[in-house]
């Protein structure tokens, strides 16, 4: 019976984690009606229960330099000054990761994140349709960067930092290349 449990929770845990994994990664894991479980290069035939891929963006791979100046123009077109919040990261310190930050009340910071986000999407940048929330983040790609907004509340910051009336709006940038990860093709059968 113990070994009956054990079997039952590991195979729990490995669809927990595949699962998971198929959503952060849906061009590189997949899993088809049948229970099977394909890693690295896509199976040849498509698979019902999942959704195809998003084609890679062709745009020119952009610079820190240039996600900086896309995150102050995006600010800048909300109706915001960039100088009236900070970056995450300080310039020069890492060159593929940048941000910025700026405690806004409530409201205001919902009508500033669809601005930056229209910004964004006149400026060419991908959205991501898996997993984001229209109110609280929105996630875009281009030229090798991700960019995700949102808005997050006192929960994510120390307790005397926000009003019960503030939220922080931030966009954080992050150059990520999943090529670059090579995943041999396997396939598993899970019963």
């Amino acid at each position: 019976m113990n070994a009956l449990v054990k079997r039952v929770w590991f195979a729990l845990a490995a669809t927990l984690i595949v699962s998971l994994a198929a959503v952060a990664l849906p061009d590189r894991i997949q899993i088809d009606d049948e229970g099977r479980i394909h890693l690295g290069a896509p199976a040849p035939t498509p698979f019902l229960s999942t959704a195809a891929p998003t084609p890679e963006s062709t745009s020119p791979p952009l610079t820190r330099e240039d996600v900086d100046e896309v995150i102050r123009t995006a600010v800048s077109a909300a109706g915001l000054d960039p100088a009236q919040g900070r970056p995450t990261v300080a310039a020069g310190a890492n060159s593929n990761r940048t941000g910025w930050m700026a405690v806004r009340e409530k409201p205001a910071a919902q009508s500033e994140m669809k601005a930056i986000c229209a910004d964004l999407e006149r400026r060419g940048w991908v959205l991501n349709p898996n997993g984001d929330s229209a109110d609280a983040s929105r996630s875009y790609e281009r030229g090798g960067w991700y960019l995700l907004v949102s808005t997050r509340g006192k929960t994510q910051a120390p307790s005397n930092a926000l009003s019960d009336s503030q939220t922080y709006l931030t966009m954080t940038g992050l150059q990520v290349n999943l090529s670059d990860i090579p995943l041999p093709e396997i396939t598993i059968r899970m019963r």
